[in-house]
């Protein structure tokens, strides 16, 4: 997960081009303020939050936005994240929709362990998996695609210049592991020139794509929908106060974000 820029994927090594290639991560550190636990990749920048007594919520505004697909779809059978970070939302699929699969992806093992030791990360079982092992080489896996009702995608590298997968063909690739009435949410930054080509790219692999306002950090989270959407107000209001009496994630603020574009 990303706040501020600065984040956590692979460096390249100092090795010949031609040599095999040794992947290097940023050094992984924690900071715990006011009962909230952040984690940091040798930076001040934070990567992730947990509030220590509430350590299933999504602390972080930008990631609660994120869970913004359940205006649209109340029982997912399988929801699936690329970037694990502090495991807020696999955390947070995990706990709410018990009767889903819940699958994360994650590059870098000392992520997954730290998780498991300091962020409360269950441990695989029936219902969840997490893997160790690269975003485009899960999306583009013939046998995940259809598979997923919801993907969430927060991928950054070690430069903090934007997601580190934003191709058109990535996207069409995470379009492909999508139901027909797949949702995926992207987080994106706002103020960056990565944020363009992310938005044009998802337009061409999605049939509709939504871009919820600005938070305060400068996080901007795109829904991107296989199948575009029915956009009823007082169906999505309804459904957002279902979502805020089960859940308290502020819905009722989606709701409005979407329908301002409409």
């Amino acid at each position: 997960m990303l706040i501020k820029r600065k984040s956590i994927e692979k460096e390249e090594s100092s090795r010949p081009p031609a040599a095999p290639r040794k992947v290097r991560y940023a050094p992984i550190t924690l900071s715990e303020h006011d009962g909230v636990r952040y984690l940091h990749f040798g930076t001040e920048w934070v990567q992730g939050a947990m509030r220590i007594r509430k350590p299933d919520w999504p602390e972080l505004e930008y990631a609660q936005q994120m869970m913004a697909w359940m205006l649209f779809i109340a029982a997912p059978r399988h929801v699936a994240q690329l970037g694990l970070g502090t495991a807020a939302l696999t955390k947070c699929c995990y706990r709410q929709f018990p009767e889903a699969q819940v699958t994360a992806v994650e590059l870098n093992p000392a992520v997954i362990g730290v998780c498991a030791s300091m962020f409360k990360l269950p441990p695989n079982d029936a219902r969840l998996q997490v893997l160790e092992m690269d975003a485009l080489e899960f999306v583009n896996d013939g046998a995940r695609h259809g598979t997923l009702d919801a993907l969430q995608v927060d991928l950054y590298d070690a430069t903090a210049r934007g997601p580190v997968l934003d191709s058109a063909e990535f996207y069409g690739a995470c379009a492909a592991c999508l139901a027909p009435h797949g949702i995926m949410t992207v987080n994106l930054f706002g103020d960056h020139p990565s944020y363009a080509k992310n938005v044009k790219a998802m337009k061409f692999a999605f049939e509709h794509v939504i871009c919820l306002p600005e938070v305060h950090d400068g996080n901007v989270v795109a829904l991107a929908f296989k199948r575009r959407p029915a956009l009823d107000p007082q169906a999505l209001a309804a459904r957002a106060l279902d979502i805020v009496a089960a859940t308290k994630l502020p819905a009722k603020s989606w709701v409005k974000g979407i329908l301002a574009q409409a």
